[in-house]
């Protein structure tokens, strides 16, 4: 919304009209007859609904709201699994409404609609389910609640500090201990800090690590890099296939997690390298061959805001092979393969992963190969 927007307050304000397309961040796009574009929650594509403003004021370019009324539903509209969910409620899930396998649809298509107009590519990509939920719930194993006074917990509202009360989250993995510290991925075992980052879908780590080593196809001899790298997931396994003959070095921010990922990367049979810090300036300065020379293979796992043009022209220097990029991110990711297509690299495949079901957020692996 427009900063310099003064006019008065359209909180309140309802409007009847037919949903367009998905757009990116779990909502939909709404073109009144009169009036600026509304992206509104709790609804689907070609439904006509009325919709209640809940952020903006006149002179906006794009008010937000939710669809308080279905005057006629999509045939993929379903009751929500969780009492908590829908307008006004909690503002952890976006996609409660909506069956499944339509849930991946309209990810597969926002994933397709920010490659397309970032990335100016057409790509034809699939929003996989991933084992280890129940029917997109029971799959959240890390979660964090608001305390309440009586002893209760809840959860926030969207974008907002207000808290509904709520008995238990339909996606928190129950039984589950949060802050464990060792996780097992293909029999080898992995330490992480009792906070420190981990995938909260089960089922993650296993299908990113197939997806990755699928997508490099890794030799004897490697040279690799395996950046925003964490505990070392990926350097670990691109470790051992590069074998005695092969390097591995890896750079994370944390450094809590660069001390964990010593650990799980000590039985490596070659050469390897874990640097704290931050990656862009890791990469401009190096210290040694490992981080300065050219590579084979390079693993980025950014952040949701994404690699960035810096990042990805010193990763291009090193001339890889092939590059497997992670994202949280569809954005961002549609972005980085902007600056990869300049830095002479294509991508070779793009795999959608539904690791967060009931929300907007979808994970992506792509591939890219050097021209």
């Amino acid at each position: 919304m427009s900063a310099a927007a003064s006019g008065p307050s359209a909180i309140g304000t309802r409007i009847e009209g037919i949903v367009g397309p998905v757009a990116h961040g779990g909502h939909c796009v709404l073109r009144p007859e009169s009036g600026p574009v509304v992206f509104v929650r709790h609804a689907l594509p070609g439904e006509r609904v009325v919709v209640e403003v809940t952020e903006g004021v006149e002179g906006d370019r794009f008010w937000r709201g939710d669809a308080v009324e279905v005057l006629e539903a999509s045939p993929d509209r379903v009751e929500p699994p969780c009492p908590f969910s829908g307008p006004g409620r909690c503002g952890g899930c976006d996609l409660q409404h909506v069956a499944l396998p339509a849930q991946r649809t309209l990810k597969a298509a926002v994933v397709r609609e920010q490659m397309q107009r970032l990335a100016k590519l057409e790509v034809d990509v699939e929003v996989e389910a991933v084992p280890g939920d129940l029917d997109g719930l029971r799959w959240r194993t890390r979660q964090r609640y608001v305390s309440l006074p009586d002893g209760g917990k809840g959860m926030r509202k969207h974008r907002s500090h207000e808290v509904v009360e709520v008995d238990d989250c339909r996606i928190d993995a129950a039984g589950r201990v949060p802050g464990e510290q060792l996780h097992t991925v293909r029999g080898v075992e992995f330490s992480v800090a009792a906070d420190g980052f981990w995938q909260v879908h089960p089922g993650a780590a296993e299908v990113l690590v197939e997806s990755v080593l699928a997508g490099l196809e890794p030799r004897a001899g490697d040279r690799v890099l395996d950046l925003y790298a964490g505990v070392g997931l990926f350097a670990r396994f691109l470790g051992h296939a590069a074998g005695v003959t092969g390097t591995v070095g890896m750079v994370e921010g944390d450094r809590e997690a660069v001390e964990h990922a010593r650990t799980n990367l000590a039985t490596l049979p070659g050469r390897w390298e874990a640097v704290s810090g931050d990656v862009e300036r890791v990469l401009a300065k190096p210290r040694g061959p490992i981080m300065g020379g050219a590579v084979d293979l390079v693993v980025l796992d950014p952040p949701r805001t994404g690699a960035r043009r810096k990042v990805v022209r010193e990763v291009a220097r090193r001339t890889p092979r092939r590059i497997a990029y992670v994202a949280c991110d569809p954005a961002a990711l549609a972005r980085d393969t902007a600056y990869l297509a300049e830095a002479g690299y294509s991508l070779r495949s793009l795999r959608g992963l539904d690791l967060f079901p009931m929300t907007h957020h979808v994970e992506c692996v792509a591939v890219f190969e050097r021209d």
